[in-house]
């Protein structure tokens, strides 16, 4: 992955909370299209559906849920920081509280993406993921 060079930790410390959740989003995106590709045989429309299902706002809320505990007190923070962030657009499909749910955990991966802690990042990942992997 890109990010070993490209922020400084200072600048990630002080990086907007929504913008961390955009690169969180983004990681999120190519992590489960991985799984489901390593792991499934389905044709590429099953699977854009499953991966649908896994990057809706419900079901990151529902993969946050998973690993809340898991979250070390800085990880907290950048969670809490977006996911009471204000937001200039709304879920669709979700509620209020699944969408600043969702936006938090997003905003955990991206810092952690940024910060490069892939370990961490990865481990966090799999630990909230591991039903796409049965």
């Amino acid at each position: 992955m890109l990010s070993d060079t490209i922020c400084t930790e200072k600048y990630i410390q002080n990086i907007n909370a929504v913008t961390l959740a955009f690169v969180g989003d983004a990681v999120h995106s190519l992590f489960v299209r991985e799984i489901l590709a390593c792991h499934h045989d389905y044709k590429s429309g099953v699977l854009q559906k499953l991966a649908a299902t896994h990057q809706s706002a419900k079901g990151q809320s529902e993969q946050y849920h998973k690993i809340a505990a898991l979250l070390t007190a800085e990880e907290q923070q950048i969670f809490l920081r977006a996911r009471n962030a204000k937001k200039m657009s709304k879920s669709k499909s979700a509620t209020i509280a699944e969408y600043n749910i969702s936006t938090g955990y997003e905003a955990v991966l991206g810092y952690l993406y940024l910060s490069n802690r892939q370990d961490r990042l990865h481990y966090l990942l799999k630990q909230a993921m591991q039903i796409i992997e049965k």
